[in-house]
């Protein structure tokens, strides 16, 4: 009979497994840059510290080792898809419309922002 803990790492190592293949579904998907952020990085982390997690409880001797992961990617994912969304931005890439055309919501708050043709 397996044990509680070998249940419960197969379980969060399925749970990680669903998340990580929607999260590379959602980047195949998603129209834009901001999008396909959004849907990598909430499923990368939340598949990632699910395995990681799961390993852990598998593998009880890890689970120190598994818990500091799992605090790292916790701090580290929100912030590397914030620098990568900003590189973007900066860049001048926009999130889509619906209708296919760029949209700047940021533009209307700050009054100093060049636009494209200005920038030129």
């Amino acid at each position: 009979m397996n044990s509680i803990l070998e249940i419960t790492g197969l379980i969060l190592l399925l749970i990680g497994g669903t998340f990580l293949f929607l999260g590379g579904l959602g980047i195949f998907r998603m129209p834009d840059t901001y999008n396909r952020l959004q849907a990598g990085t909430k499923a990368t982390t939340l598949g990632g510290m699910s395995v990681i997690l799961g390993v852990g409880f598998l593998e009880p001797g890890w689970m120190i080792k598994a818990l500091v992961l799992v605090i790292f990617i916790a701090f580290s994912n929100p912030i590397s898809s914030h620098a990568l969304a900003r590189a973007n931005y900066k860049r001048g890439k926009y999130p889509y419309l619906k209708g296919g055309e760029e949209y700047d919501k940021y533009r209307e708050v700050v009054t100093n922002q060049k636009t494209k043709e200005e920038a030129q």
